[in-house]
């Protein structure tokens, strides 16, 4: 059980946004590679970054920023936002990264997604991203008719790392993460599920370690860890004796 803490970047700077909306940004921190290494200093094991504004642009905007913060962490790192082609794909994990998400290009193009499984094993995620249970697309500006798991079940078996499954609705303003769909997703398909949006409390990451929550791979925080609702420090103590007594 991971708890990945996130970088979302908008404009060069570490911002987090209220139900996706980029007009809602809070400013945490203007120098995205100072806290990603305050994340790794505080114990995290991995981070969760999004390029918000490349993501409604379709292509890498803050790409400066994210290879600050490659230099700064040892951590691995996954990015969403913007990654559209094999191209971006394979120049980013040349970069460094661990992970690559793929959410709109999952969407408009499966067999790309496909095709990126088989030459980069382990090295694709999939960005499903919900609004009302319908997916969004687009930096989260526009709804498709597909279901979640309609969506979700078109990659089984064909090598994606894992699935970062956000409740829109729910993101940014800390109101819990949506357990019931989180689980019916990752009940419905074989590929290991991360929960995201509204993780607000450590009543949260307490639900995430109860036994129906262990199949998955675990959860991301944004707003509730830079707010100091969630202490890094209790939080994956929570998480290591989890761990401990699983053994």
């Amino acid at each position: 059980m991971i708890l990945f803490p996130a970088i979302d970047l908008k404009d060069g700077q570490c911002v987090r946004l209220k139900l996706g909306d980029m007009q809602q940004a809070t400013v945490y921190n203007p120098d995205p590679a100072a806290q990603a290494k305050a994340f790794e200093d505080q114990g995290f094991e991995w981070l969760h970054v999004v390029d918000l504004n490349g993501a409604f642009a379709g292509e890498t905007v803050n790409g400066a920023a994210v290879d600050a913060i490659l230099k700064a962490t040892k951590n691995p790192v996954q990015l969403g936002g913007g990654i559209r082609t094999l191209d971006h794909i394979e120049n980013w994990l040349s970069r460094g990264l661990a992970r690559v998400i793929l959410g709109t290009v999952a969407v408009r193009d499966p067999a790309l997604v496909v095709e990126a499984c088989r030459r980069y094993p382990g090295h694709i995620a999939v960005g499903i991203d919900a609004k009302g249970g319908k997916v969004a697309v687009e930096g989260w500006a526009e709804a498709s008719e597909l279901g979640v798991i309609e969506l979700a079940r078109k990659f089984e078996g064909v090598g994606v790392a894992a699935i970062i499954y956000t409740d829109i609705d729910r993101d940014g303003i800390l109101t819990g993460i949506n357990w019931a769909s989180t689980l019916d997703l990752a009940e419905a398909v074989s590929i290991p599920v991360i929960a995201s949006g509204g993780l607000a409390s450590l009543d949260d990451i307490r639900r995430m370690l109860e036994p129906d929550a262990r199949k998955l791979e675990g959860a991301i925080s944004g707003r509730a860890l830079y707010d100091g609702r969630i202490d890094p420090k209790e939080a994956l103590a929570l998480i290591k004796q989890a761990k401990e007594a699983a053994q």
